[in-house]
Formats: structure tokens, sequence, C-alpha cells
């Protein structure tokens, strides 16, 4: 029965790519400022070689990795999640996903007001925890929605679950979804339902990413037609768009998204289980937050064990990363145009350093082959 895991620890990137000034990200580098806090400490994960991937200079490698290791550099142009996970299922965009640091423009906005029959107030980037605090009396007031943005290619809607029920909120992401296509095509409209009054407003665990479809065939496409199971754990489910997923099950952070995985690790199924644990990248990374950064990611690292001990014969475990977000970089919050860290451990794999890789997709690939299933993407596997 072979099994594979792919953790992806969103945001954990190891250091600027060679165009990352292009993208305003020149001296990027999340694993260094991280691992500079007291707070950090990846005893398992520097076991496993991470400290010897190629470019990573801010700790002393091991003489000898347990795993097999490589640092990915990402072929599409884009530095956010959604196109960071689709190029690792197999998809390189050629473009990146549209943005909208001036708000979006009055015939997005006029078509989604006739659709939901609200008004709409913000309609520029936000932090958003500061956007339903500035908004959110206003809102209650008038009924009309928060609407914002972030550098990131996303239209994201907040209500309070008093004026607005969280099952109507999803409606009007599904409107707004339908909306957004074409050269509006942002990566993900998302519910940000909140509770509260004046300022205690907070955001509920009830968020909801509504995702654009990917553009062509993705690894999980090709899994779940080959009769594997493909598990979702985290956002992987909302990312796809639930397109080539047969089993999943949200998280309301990295410590259930753990457990959850734990579970599946007990568990008899043959395929993928995909996890995403986002708290690097939503708490830390766009808080400018070293320290609990380095926090979740020792917390990690302490469960590597738990999670290894339990591994088949057949089953193999992959760690990597879908971007860079340095909480040590001020000049942003943005994410950063970073490479990424893989690291393949498995009772059958042999450890070593594959040097720099030219695409994420190699990862997709490698999967596949795992299964015997040649992939219908550019990417070559690591095996």
């Amino acid at each position: 029965m072979k099994r594979v895991f792919l953790i992806v620890l969103d945001s954990f990137g190891i250091g600027e790519m060679e165009d990352a000034a292009a993208y305003g990200d020149k001296g990027t580098n999340t694993l260094r400022s991280v691992s500079s806090s007291s707070a950090f400490s990846m005893p398992n994960m520097e076991a496993l070689g991470l400290f010897n991937i190629e470019g990573v200079t801010c700790r002393e490698g091991v003489k000898v990795p347990k795993a097999r290791i490589a640092r990915m550099k990402e072929a599409s142009k884009g530095k956010d999640t959604t196109i960071g996970h689709w190029e690792i299922a197999g998809i390189l965009s050629s473009q990146p996903l549209p943005t909208y640091p001036d708000g979006f423009p009055e015939e997005v906005l006029a078509t989604f007001k006739r659709a939901t029959g609200r008004g709409v107030l913000c309609n520029k980037p936000y932090s958003g925890t500061e956007v339903i605090q500035d908004y959110g009396d206003e809102h209650v007031r008038t009924g009309d929605l928060i609407v914002y943005t972030s550098a990131d290619s996303v239209f994201q809607i907040a209500a309070h679950e008093d004026v607005v029920p969280v099952d109507t909120l999803y409606e009007y992401c599904k409107m707004a979804r339908e909306i957004l296509k074409g050269r509006h095509g942002v990566g993900r409209v998302i519910a940000r339902p909140f509770v509260g009054a004046n300022g205690t407003y907070t955001r509920t665990p009830r968020r909801h990413d509504f995702s654009l479809e990917p553009p062509g065939i993705t690894m999980l496409d090709q899994l779940k037609s080959a009769g594997m199971d493909v598990i979702s754990v985290g956002k992987i489910k909302d990312i796809f768009a639930g397109r080539g997923i047969t089993e999943a099950v949200y998280t309301k952070g990295n410590e259930e998204g753990i457990e959850r995985m734990l579970e599946y690790l007990d568990r008899e199924f043959e395929g993928l289980c995909f996890v995403n644990l986002v708290d690097y990248d939503m708490l830390y990374g766009h808080r400018n937050d070293i320290d609990g950064y380095a926090r979740a990611l020792t917390y990690f690292d302490g469960k590597l064990p738990e999670i290894m001990n339990r591994l088949g014969e057949e089953d193999i475990l992959m760690i990597t990363a879908d971007h860079g977000c340095d909480p040590g970089y001020t000049v942003s919050t943005d994410h950063s145009r970073e490479y990424t860290p893989f690291l393949m451990y498995g009772k059958n794999v042999s450890s070593g350093n594959l040097g720099t890789r030219e695409t994420f997709a190699d990862i997709g690939a490698t999967v596949l082959a795992y299964f015997g299933i040649r992939p219908e993407f550019a990417g070559t596997s690591m095996l």
C-alpha cells in the first residue's frame, strides 16, 4: 500500500530568487529571519537536511542528511499561494494573477452590488483584522459589505454573522467568483465572517476560499483518474476548487492540521494526503512576527518524530513550501519571491542532495512517478 504525505509549510521560503528584485523582494530570506529567533529550534528538520540545501547559509548542515533534499525554483510568474500550489501540482503560470493595489474597478463593483443588492465599503488593500475595526460599525449600521484586497490576488468579503448569515456570505462569494473571471480572474474570493461589537470585532474560523479553477491538468486530476485516493487537509481543496480531491477535511490551524494528518497516517488508503499548514503565512509572516513564526516551526519540528514513526514501509513524506513571507522584511508584509525547500523521507528513499530544481512541478512529477503514472505536465521525477 503506497502512500505519499505531502506537507506544504505555507510561506517557508529559504532565500531570494534571482529575480526577487523585480517583485520588490531583494534581500528576503524567511528561513534566515526565523532562525535568528531564540524561539527557533528544528533539530529534526536539521537532521533531515534542511541546512544542507543549496544556498542555505544561516546554519551549518549535518554531515549526512537523512532525507533526499533539493532547493525548488518557481518557474511561474508570481509569489502567491494559488500559483505556488498549482505549480507543485504541475501547472506553470506564465502570467501572475491580477492584483488591485488601488482597489477594484467600478465595473467589477457595480456588477457585484447589483448581484448582491448590497453596497460596498472600503475597496482597497487592508489588514483583515484592522478592516473590521475600521468599517465594522458602518457595516452593522448599513448592511453594506466590507470588500478589500491585499498584495495577493484576492477579493475578500467581510461581514458580521448577525448581519449577513455565513451561508449567505458564501453565496455572495460565489456570485463574486462568477464575476471575477478573465482579466479580473483573481486567484481567490475569500469569505471573512466576523462577530463582536464596536472595538472588539474578531474574525471567526468560518473563513472559506473560492478559488479560480486550475487552467490545466494537475497531479491531483491524474491520481484521481487512476483510482487513487487524494486527501486534502486544510485549504488544499479550496486552492484547487475541489478538483481532483476524493476526500477533504478543513482545519482551524496548524496544530489541528497536524493532528488530522496523524489520523490519516493510521488509516488505510492508497494515494496522496496533501496538507497545507497555513499559520506561518497567515498569522506570522504577514504580521512581521518573527518569534511567532519561529515558535510555530518549532512546534512542527517537535511533531516530526511522531509523523515519521507512523510511516509505513512504502510511505513517503515530502515537506516543501509554496513561496516566502519573510517576517523580518520590514519594507513589506507581502509574500516574498523565494526558493523553497524540498525534503523527501521514507524507509525506502535514499538520501542525497539534488541541488536546485528548475520548477516546483518536479514535486508533482515525483508523486506521480511513485505510483507509476506518467505526468501530463512539465516536471521531472526526483525519485
